[in-house]
């Protein structure tokens, strides 16, 4: 067999969600609306800590960094999605494919760790709230961020590599929403255990260590809040790190299952339905779960909607 037709494709298919006309019209719709709300939701919350300088804290720092993960990754997969629902030859070209991989694959492994390093800072805020200002300083800050920035791109760089030098013979169909690292991966047509050892691996360094980290830091945080005497004083404790709990418990979920046991673990439908949970779900609910959940971003909408409403009044008269 010529290396060529062993070796390379020119493009993949991707067999999507379903193959139903009317069923694609309704999911390119529904998909498209919760799009916007992502992106206009996560833009606004950048926005609104930018100009509001009561949010100039590490605590918003992060959640900055986060959302620019969250739309970033979501418009790494959901535009080449909503194109496939209209299109009847849902190919996407070997490079297009690669690059998709790359930033889908890097951007959560950003994630996962800057969800450490928030939790990171939760605790210090609850367990040392005398030193906190000393410890999470700009420069620690900037330090926590940039490590998830560079862990989880390298971590991609390299699962991106070793993906795309396997052998895939003919095979050109892939079975899910995206160019996902399990989905490509059953592409090859040798052995790729050696890929699946290198799933698990990572999947210990970007998912499980910084979860632990996370289980860790809560760990101490409910001990501390629990010595608080006051029932108010515990209230509040706890409404601090409510937020970051909530969105913890929404990205890891059941990735850590999916990545730790890749041979053995979900169906192809359930790898899909995961996908786009990540990809459309998430992003779209954490602006919500900081703004409701969260008195200073509230009041920072009510200041910005005040200053905005009396603009508008001025310029009516």
């Amino acid at each position: 067999m010529g290396r060529d037709n062993e070796t390379w494709v020119s493009e993949f298919i991707l067999l999507g969600l379903s193959s139903d006309w009317d069923t694609q019209v309704s999911l390119f719709v529904l998909f498209l609306v919760m799009y916007v709300v992502t992106v206009l939701g996560n833009c606004l919350i950048v926005l609104l800590i930018r100009l509001d300088s009561r949010l100039h804290t590490p605590m918003y720092f992060f959640l900055t960094n986060l959302s620019l993960v969250d739309v970033s990754y979501a418009t790494s997969i959901v535009p080449q999605l909503l194109a496939h629902f209209l299109a009847e030859h849902k190919a996407i070209p070997f490079r297009s494919c690669a690059a998709q991989l790359f930033f889908s694959l890097a951007l959560g492994g950003i994630e996962f760790v800057l969800l450490a390093g928030m939790a990171y800072d939760r605790y210090v805020a609850v367990c040392d709230p005398l030193r906190y200002s000393a410890i999470m300083h700009r420069g620690q800050c900037a330090r926590l961020a940039v490590t998830s920035w560079v862990s989880g791109s390298i971590n991609s760089l390299v699962h991106t590599t070793i993906t795309f030098q396997l052998p895939m013979c003919t095979n050109k169909f892939i079975d899910h929403i995206s160019c996902e690292l399990l989905a490509v991966v059953r592409l090859g047509c040798v052995d790729t255990s050696s890929n699946e050892v290198a799933i698990m691996v990572s999947s210990i360094l970007l998912l499980m260590t910084p979860f632990c980290l996370v289980l860790l830091s809560y760990i101490r945080i409910i001990s501390a809040i629990l010595k608080i005497q006051s029932r108010e004083g515990r209230r509040k404790a706890f409404h601090t790190c409510a937020s970051h709990l909530t969105v913890v418990a929404l990205c890891y979920g059941t990735t850590i299952f999916t990545y730790i046991q890749p041979h053995s673990g979900p169906s192809v439908l359930q790898e899909k339905l995961i996908s786009l949970f990540y990809a459309i779900l998430t992003p779209m609910l954490n602006p919500m779960i900081y703004s409701l959940r969260n008195k200073e971003v509230k009041g920072a909408w009510h200041k910005l909607l005040g200053k905005f409403s009396g603009l508008t009044s001025k310029l009516a008269t």
